[in-house]
């Protein structure tokens, strides 16, 4: 039972019970615990709750501000001006290493001083009851101050623009630059010197750089990492942002033979002594918190004389907490988004998803799978390689004693009820994944081609028969992904190029009907006037008049005619729906343009 003094004796816990944020029997759990807590500075049930019992933190203490009349910070961050994080940064720098190591544990920032108490320091804090509080208002000198309540998630966020995170392995490796030299080495001219690059790798600064460039790839979003020997002792190192490559660093005066030599020993899979022949091996860090898994793929590079032995490598990073597992957020709208929640909610069939290399096709294929996954069906996956860990599927694992051809195979022994084929790259691969989707299981797959219509010609040029396509086929949805436009700095069109307009067929007259935005460039999306990207589809659904064209081919499939009929069934080409991102303000007619061919 509890307290019928409850309000008297915990304000705190009769507010968020009252609420209607914590029920009774957490009520009793949390005040046991406050009872029996052993930390020196006694924690009020809010603390409690969050810390112990795990909360949502800014649901808690955004209730305890108003019970203790705290304000709360209500600046939208990105209307808070340089200037003013300039100045915090200068009070957390400049309060000494451990009154700064004090702010960041407590998650308290001097955010400004009163506008109308000149020596009023006002502090934002998480937990505006932290006890810790009057100590770092002592240590900052302030003879006056304020607590005033800030979100985590602002929180968070204010201090990653003032503060980010630091990258240990790039600070380790300055430190070292001094000694940091390559030696001159005497060499022959058809054969590496072993030892003298044993010599090389053994010094810890290119471990370091390696490290940092993993690091720094995962922090800054990108999905690859490349390392490109260079002429003259040099290697550039560059990651891929938005589908874009930006040069990160170049590495003078070491030889690239021993970077990538640094790379393959802290691959597993890998042999660092063969240089003539494709590698794939992978390396698993923990970065900020997080597992990430990196793909790693080294090719033989010619170089610019015979001593040079080089290779190019290229490291996917493979970040978990990129899976999308909610349909709505892949960006499908209206005929596209109705047509694929159909086809895979069909009991059978196949859906594929087509576009080229980094189209987001593997994105969307797990999305799509974890609506169906569920404890009453047996979903297997034949991927090679695997690229994300998906719950609740069984997810084979190709080697040497399996290859992808044997795995799919012997996957109709296993009992599947839905499964999914990494790619159908030739015509065994693609005649079983069809017959699976014709005899009852619902099956998900990729090819790469340009469109939808010319993946149904491609299926029947690899020889599957024509009334296998049209019937095993629910949908075949092809993809790209264009970049967003910055929200920060992007700005409304007035004067419309006339000559990109008249090209690519578009009416100036009724595109000024619409808000339409243009990249400009600003400090947060490196210049670039785009940050993140979005996905665009063409769903090709397969309806009665659809599969009637495919079944009646002749020598080859009628593409054009597909196109005409998906289009009277309202399918909208890569290019029309990227034009309609556009018109919601959320890219730019040069990005499609770029992104997309023409019908």
């Amino acid at each position: 039972m509890i307290d019928t003094n409850l309000e008297m004796t915990d304000k705190i816990g009769y507010l968020l019970f009252k609420k209607g944020i914590i029920d009774a029997a957490m009520l009793e759990k949390a005040l046991n615990a406050k009872a029996n807590d052993k930390s020196k500075i006694k924690r009020n049930l809010a603390q409690i709750l969050v810390q112990d019992f795990h909360y949502d933190h800014d649901t808690i203490f955004r209730e305890v501000a108003i019970l203790y009349a705290f304000r709360e910070l209500d600046i939208h961050l990105d209307e808070i001006p340089q200037e003013k994080l300039n100045a915090i940064k200068l009070m957390i720098n400049g309060a000494g290493d451990q009154l700064k190591i004090e702010m960041l544990e407590h998650k308290v920032i001097p955010f400004t001083y009163d506008e109308r108490i000149k020596d009023k320091l006002i502090l934002a804090a998480i937990d505006p009851t932290d006890r810790n509080i009057p100590k770092i208002a002592f240590g900052l000198n302030a003879k006056k101050y304020e607590v005033i309540y800030i979100r985590k998630k602002d929180y968070d966020r204010i201090i990653q623009l003032i503060l980010p995170p630091e990258n240990v392995y790039l600070k380790m490796m300055e430190e070292a630059a001094p000694e940091f030299q390559l030696d001159q080495i005497e060499k022959d001219d058809t054969a590496l010197d072993e030892e003298a690059l044993d010599a090389e790798i053994n010094k810890s600064a290119l471990i370091n750089l390696v490290e940092g460039a993993l690091v720094e790839g995962v922090r800054r979003g990108a999905s690859d990492v490349h390392f490109v020997p260079k002429s003259g002792n040099k290697t550039d190192i560059l990651i891929r942002i938005d589908g874009n490559l930006q040069l990160w660093h170049t590495q003078e005066s070491t030889l690239p033979e021993a970077i990538i030599a640094v790379v393959k020993d802290r691959s597993k899979g890998m042999d660092r002594f063969e240089r003539e022949r494709a590698q794939d091996g992978f390396i698993q860090r923990e970065i900020d918190g997080h597992i990430i898994r990196f793909r790693v793929s080294v090719l033989p590079m010619v170089g610019t004389e015979l001593k040079n032995k080089f290779e190019s490598v290229v490291i996917r990073i493979l970040d978990d907490r990129k899976v999308i597992k909610d349909l709505e957020k892949l960006g499908l709208t209206g005929y596209a988004k109705d047509a694929f929640q159909k086809a895979i909610n069909q009991p059978q069939g196949m859906v594929i998803l087509t576009g080229p290399t980094g189209s987001g096709k593997s994105t969307s294929l797990v999305a799509a799978l974890y609506q169906v996954i569920d404890s009453t069906v047996n979903v297997l996956t034949v991927e090679d390689p695997v690229e994300y860990v998906i719950e609740g599927a069984r997810q084979l694992k190709i080697g040497y004693r399996m290859n992808f051809e044997q795995a799919i195979r012997s996957i109709l022994r296993h009992d599947p009820d839905i499964v999914l084929v990494g790619e159908m790259r030739d015509r065994e691969t693609a005649d079983i994944a069809i017959k699976l989707a014709n005899t009852g299981h619902l099956t998900f797959s990729t090819l790469h081609t340009n469109d939808a219509p010319s993946a149904v010609s491609r299926l029947y040029k690899m020889g599957i028969e024509p009334f296998l396509i049209a019937y095993a086929i629910n949908i075949i949805v092809a993809q790209r992904l264009i970049r967003r436009l910055c929200p920060d700095c992007k700005r409304k069109v007035v004067n419309f190029d006339e000559a990109v307009m008249s090209a690519a067929g578009l009416n100036i007259a009724e595109w000024r009907n619409y808000k339409i935005y243009e990249a400009k460039g600003c400090q947060k999306c490196g210049n670039t006037g785009y940050r993140g990207r979005m996905a665009i589809h063409e769903a090709l659904y397969f309806t009665k008049e659809i599969r009637q064209i495919i079944v009646r081919s002749g020598i080859e499939v009628d593409e054009e005619k597909i196109r005409v009929q998906a289009k009277k069934d309202g399918t909208l080409s890569l290019r029309e729906a990227g034009l309609e991102k556009v018109k919601l303000g959320l890219s730019s007619i040069e990005e499609v343009l770029a992104s997309t061919s023409e019908e």
